[in-house]
């Protein structure tokens, strides 16, 4: 934001690349906000897309455990850049890639949560609105920085950007020992306000693709998912594309997103709504008519005889996302027909 305190200014080694990161952010932020193609996925030191090597000068170690932080890593002299701050002019070695190029550049701005609305028993939607315009892709995600929680945190908007409301929903589950999802739920009210950086991820809408699209959600993998079917609906190159939004949870009480889908034009025709619950025996209303099975099933049996044929969305829990990467691989779908961003 303007008039914040510079950290440093980092260089690329070998290169005219060169980029000041204030002190709210990270290397890997700094970057894609002036425009370069710092490579990353998660964001949050669990992928390890972004490593570099430190030539010269002292760097902040934001998550001195991060998962994707090795000990190799640590004697070879590279750390994670999502993960680190300049401690003043630093150069590194990193090997900069067009396809990481935001197609959107990232701006940090003050939202106000304006209302919310239960979604499930564990799901609610959280809509924020910005200070000044700012636009997403369909399927992007943005960092939060929560009140008392102390690190950003990653949710997907579930919406597609509007003007000149600039709204930003989430559709985000609640987790029985998140500290930042504790505080969305329980403490922050309409009318105050948090930090939200955006917006980031590889995992948006596709509109020049001319192929049926399928998408995959699981649990709060409903937001994104529901932001790319809503920017379908919206792209007049993608009008009247056929559309399969498959949504798994355990019991039917996990089960959402139809009333959103209802409301968007082609829903039963051209947009077709499949859920299937993963553990029998939970349907205890009496009256389930999805399907029964784990969700990258329950796709392979409906169309697995032309997963190539499509272009593949989707996002949730890690065992569920690699289950559907392992399916996909099998199948042969080419990895530029698969979109979905890695969380940990």
């Amino acid at each position: 934001m303007a008039g914040e305190k510079a950290a440093g200014e980092v260089r690329i080694d070998k290169s005219d690349v060169h980029f000041t990161c204030d002190a709210h952010d990270s290397i890997t932020r700094a970057g894609l906000k002036a425009g370069y193609g710092m490579p990353y996925e998660c964001n949050a030191g669990g992928c390890g897309t972004c490593r570099f090597e430190l030539v010269s000068g002292e760097v902040e170690d934001l998550f001195p455990d991060a998962p994707a932080w090795s000990e190799r890593d640590r004697k070879r002299g590279r750390r994670l850049s999502c993960q680190s701050r300049p401690k003043g002019d630093v150069v590194i070695k990193l090997r900069l890639e067009d396809m990481y190029k935001p197609r959107v550049a990232p701006l940090r701005q003050t939202f106000t949560l304006v209302e919310t609305r239960p979604v499930t028993h564990d799901i609610r939607e959280f809509k924020f609105r910005g200070e000044t315009a700012q636009a997403f892709l369909p399927g992007q995600y943005a960092l939060l920085n929560i009140p008392g929680v102390g690190a950003l945190r990653a949710y997907s908007m579930s919406s597609i950007a509007n003007t000149p409301q600039t709204d930003w929903d989430f559709q985000i589950r609640k987790t029985a020992t998140g500290k930042a999802t504790g505080i969305l739920f329980d403490k922050l009210k309409p009318g105050d306000t948090v930090q939200i950086d955006g917006p980031y991820g590889h995992a948006y809408l596709r509109e020049d693709s001319e192929r049926e699209v399928i998408c995959v959600a699981g649990g709060s993998g409903v937001s994104p998912m529901l932001s790319v079917v809503r920017g379908i609906a919206a792209s007049p190159k993608m009008t009247g594309r056929t559309v399969h939004f498959f949504m798994g949870g355990r019991a039917p009480r996990d089960i959402c997103g139809e009333d959103e889908l209802s409301k968007l034009p082609g829903f039963g025709k051209t947009l077709h709504y499949h859920p299937a619950i993963s553990e029998p025996g939970l349907e205890t209303t009496g009256n389930w008519s999805g399907r029964f099975g784990l969700i990258h099933d329950v796709v392979a049996q409906m169309h697995g005889d032309r997963m190539t044929t499509f272009e593949w969305y989707f996002a949730g829990p890690p065992p569920m996302v690699n289950a559907v990467c392992d399916m996909l691989r099998l199948a042969g779908v080419p990895l530029e027909q698969q979109h979905f961003d890695r969380y940990y």
